[in-house]
């Protein structure tokens, strides 16, 4: 969501924790799927409905058989369970709804590139924004004409201009040494779908905004965004803040934070009237790979995250810095970046606050999303029996409200 969130190819709790508590979060989140199974099966009739939503979906089957070409230089997943998903924003001006944001020259860019890490316990969640401007090589890939380009050094969001979601998935996996499981991609329409299917997202402002090129204008305070304005809000760049890339990349994270606890809220969950344009929302937003591309397939994927409180979705930035040949480019700082890299590889725990300077560890601790410290993700006991500390990153989690 840099300039966008984006479509491939033309393609974010409650109570108590007594024991009552948490079998009433539980008990409303198993009457939430059932719900959900009423609604599919009962607004214009069961099958019809199912296949609709699922039909919905874009498969991305070229990059499948992309990826498959190169399976052998791919990197090996080395925790079983563990998930990584790659979210790809396009600021493609193709299509319906996306024309209005700029004038279309035959090929987009990913201006927004988020690397998502489910844990095998999915106890925990951990967002992982790359920058744009993140200068990285970029390996031959197959283009749009049938052709294959040279490999390059070059900003990150090229590779997707090249070779589409592949091409970006393999750029990450020579970058990150991460294997990546599923992606998903969603263009400016798509996005706005979804924050106007539920109703909008309210976010807290600390100062009024009035930006003409992302034409919005917002008062200082909690205020409730529409699908354009939220748009416009994860887009705005020069006019906000430094008008630096980094503020716009932690803008939308706490944007995404918001839209976390949205959809988590039993308004949407519990509510028929809502649920159904959600479901009909997202599932028409998205490109994903193949496996991904059905209800039962997202289902699969989501069912092991209803329970993971909002305090353990993690937002963080990968650390970098300017690059040495060029300020208005970033390099990854070292050896802070792959420190990241190897513990989502081997599924350890990160942690993240917001008082951390820069973009890089700061100490052996964690914060509960309002700066107390707690033990690494809540869970001195990682499903993989690893009981160190975990790093402190730069970041927020989707349980921070800044206006409280």
């Amino acid at each position: 969501m840099t300039d966008s969130v984006g479509k491939a190819l033309g393609p974010g709790l409650g109570a108590s924790a007594t024991g009552e508590g948490v079998r009433r979060r539980r008990w409303v989140k198993r009457a939430a799927l059932g719900l959900a199974v009423l609604v599919v099966a009962g607004v214009g009739g069961g099958w019809a409905v199912y296949a609709k939503l699922s039909n919905n979906i874009t498969a991305d089957d070229a990059a499948a058989r992309e990826l498959e070409q190169y399976e052998r230089e791919r990197p090996t997943a080395l925790v079983r369970g563990a998930q990584n998903i790659l979210l790809i924003g396009s600021d493609t001006r193709a299509g319906d709804g996306n024309a209005q944001y700029g004038r279309d020259l035959g090929s987009e860019r990913s201006d927004t590139t988020i690397l998502l890490h489910l844990a095998a316990n999915r106890r925990s969640a951990t967002a992982v924004s790359l920058p744009r401007d993140l200068m990285v090589d970029i390996p031959g890939c197959r283009q749009s004409d049938g052709s294959r380009s040279e490999p390059v050094f070059a900003m990150f969001n090229h590779a997707f201009q090249v070779g589409g979601s592949a091409c970006t998935i393999r750029t990450v996996e020579k970058l990150t040494d991460i294997r990546i499981d599923h992606h998903v991609v969603v263009d400016f329409s798509g996005f706005k779908e979804m924050v106007d299917a539920v109703d909008g997202v309210q976010v807290c402002l600390k100062e009024p905004i009035d930006d003409k090129a992302a034409k919005l204008k917002l008062p200082a305070g909690k205020v409730g965004l529409d699908g354009e304005q939220a748009l416009g809000y994860v887009r705005a760049r020069k006019s906000l803040g430094d008008g630096s890339d980094t503020e716009r990349m932690e803008r939308q994270q706490r944007f995404l934070a918001a839209l976390v606890g949205k959809m988590q809220s039993n308004d949407v969950l519990l509510n028929p009237a809502k649920l159904y344009p959600v479901l009909d929302a997202a599932t028409s937003s998205l490109t994903t790979d193949p496996e991904l591309a059905s209800l039962r397939g997202m289902y699969q994927l989501v069912r092991g995250l209803r329970d993971i409180p909002t305090e353990r979705v993690q937002f963080l930035t990968v650390p970098r810095e300017s690059y040495v040949y060029d300020t208005n480019r970033d390099q990854l700082v070292e050896p802070e970046a792959e420190k990241l890299f190897a513990r989502l590889r081997a599924d350890r725990p990160v942690a993240v606050a917001r008082n951390t300077p820069g973009n890089g560890p700061e100490t052996d601790r964690k914060t509960d999303g309002k700066g107390n410290s707690s033990p690494a993700n809540g869970d001195p006991s990682p499903a993989n029996g690893d009981a160190s500390p975990a790093p402190t990153f730069h970041g927020n989690t989707a349980a921070e409200h800044t206006c409280e």
